[in-house]
């Protein structure tokens, strides 16, 4: 497909949008203004087929100015690399050193930009969400496992590869949690401790089926207070968004703003108070649209259409 839009045209620009998940990935066709025209969920499965999918949903798309990818990770997010484009050191299966962006970019024929699937819903929500005013803003995903996406100025933040907040290494109590730690590669870090999978391996039910008063609340609360205070004082954002399946559990919001408050001790000056908590820390605005939201603005970067 040949892009033959004028780039006058920009407001009606019809943008492709990949939210690529380790069970689910949501295409779209949208607008700049984040307008959703199509939208198709597909399972991921077996890579060959899943990208097959994908193609197959753009294919009668003649006018596509661009289309953007926010994947799982780990993934190459650096244009730089000889494997740009590519999921990494996944353990999903057969998903390893897979390149998701090429076939889609040559099917295409369009300019295709590749970031995380956080970065992509953080990146949505500084746009359109919870963080719009916000010049500077981490997204937070709690689900199956633990993500962050950062975004600064209207642009994601990657360095030497995308950020792997969910494994950041925070401080347990062995004699209050002696659960081991469900993360493959570090046990006990905050993915390991505080993801979907160690609520379910640690007490037996999913988190949707724990009661407000079920003590896995007490911990989940400690370790993601811990992570949004580390957030506060190595990256300062304007605004922390809570995110993913975990968090739709609600009544951890002003438990976690509580806890934080306490662990941060005033030394924060804008989260002294514990009132600018509540508008520091909060869900997101786009609620299950965050990613493919960010999509359509990384599509419309690569179009060169904001």
């Amino acid at each position: 497909m040949v892009n033959t839009l004028d780039m006058s045209g920009s407001a009606t620009a019809r943008l492709g949008a990949i939210e690529a998940g380790g069970t689910k990935i949501i295409c779209a066709v949208g607008t700049v203004d984040g307008a959703i025209l199509r939208r198709e969920r597909i399972s991921t499965g077996d890579p060959a087929v899943t990208i097959a999918h994908i193609v197959e949903f753009f294919a009668s798309e003649q006018d596509l100015a661009a289309v953007g990818i926010g994947t799982f990770a780990p993934a190459d997010v650096s244009p730089d690399s000889p494997t740009y484009g590519h999921i990494t050191d996944t353990p999903k299966p057969g998903w390893r050193n897979v390149d998701l962006r090429g076939p889609i970019a040559r099917a295409t024929g369009v300019p295709v930009a590749f970031d995380t699937d956080v970065n992509a819903a953080a990146l949505g929500e500084a746009i359109g969400g919870a963080g719009i005013g916000c010049s500077s803003l981490v997204y937070i995903t709690v689900g199956t496992g633990i993500g962050g996406g950062i975004v600064v100025d209207g642009q994601t933040v990657n360095g030497m590869m995308h950020p792997e907040i969910g494994h950041t290494l925070i401080a347990i109590d062995t004699d209050r949690d002696r659960y081991r730690g469900h993360c493959p590669y570090h046990g006990r870090c905050l993915e390991g401790m505080a993801a979907g999978p160690a609520i379910a391996e640690r007490w037996g039910a999913a988190a949707e089926q724990l009661p407000p008063d079920h003590p896995a609340w007490e911990l989940e609360t400690e370790y993601l207070a811990q992570l949004v205070v580390n957030l506060a004082l190595t990256l300062a954002p304007h605004r922390v968004i809570l995110g993913g399946g975990v968090m739709q559990q609600r009544f951890l919001f002003p438990l976690i703003r509580d806890r934080g408050h306490r662990l941060l001790a005033g030394y924060v000056r804008p989260l002294s108070e514990r009132s600018a908590w509540d508008a520091w820390l909060v869900p997101p605005g786009l609620g299950n649209n965050s990613g493919v939201r960010g999509a359509l603005a990384l599509a419309a970067g690569a179009a060169g259409l904001r």
